[in-house]
């Protein structure tokens, strides 16, 4: 992934709070996403979960990838992650807390240099880290003929 470019995704809200999620400049296939009932109907994932699969999956991905660095051929990998929601002060829901459990598929005395792998892969996932501490979110809202609404534009946000 080049740092050059920013990542675009475009979504679209098919109906009450299910939406359609296209992923700008790519040839992935779109992803549905809703809220569970009572809200939606449950027929996507939704947001809470986007985020838990996101650094489940980046967590994984690191691991794999700092494994295979040093000459590893590890198995596949299985990872399980549970988020667990909290209220705040304001009695809204946030996460809490994310934990993501990493199954090897062998014995890790069968991995070189293991210890020195599992003392840093987490440093390497962009998404684990960006998380940990904080990202930069920035809201705007425009009207229908363009009129900004709410928030602040941004050269980088364009139409794709």
């Amino acid at each position: 992934m080049s740092t050059d470019a920013p990542i675009r995704i475009t979504l679209e809200q098919e109906e009450d709070y299910s939406f359609r999620i296209r992923f700008d400049d790519t040839t992935i296939a779109d992803l549905m996403t809703d809220e569970p009932e009572p809200l939606g109907k449950g027929e996507g994932p939704n947001p809470t979960r986007l985020l838990v699969s996101a650094v489940a999956n980046c967590l994984s991905a690191s691991l794999l990838f700092a494994l295979r660095k040093f000459k590893n051929t590890p198995g596949k990998l299985v990872t399980h992650a549970t988020a667990e929601l909290v209220r705040n002060e304001q009695g809204r829901l946030r996460v809490g807390h994310i934990h993501a459990d990493i199954r090897l598929a062998e014995a890790g005395t069968a991995h070189a240099s293991l210890e020195r792998i599992l003392a840093q892969f987490e440093n390497f996932c962009v998404v684990t880290e960006s998380v940990r501490h904080g990202i930069d979110v920035s809201v705007s809202i425009t009207d229908a003929d363009g009129v900004q609404l709410h928030g602040t534009a941004r050269a980088d946000h364009g139409e794709s």
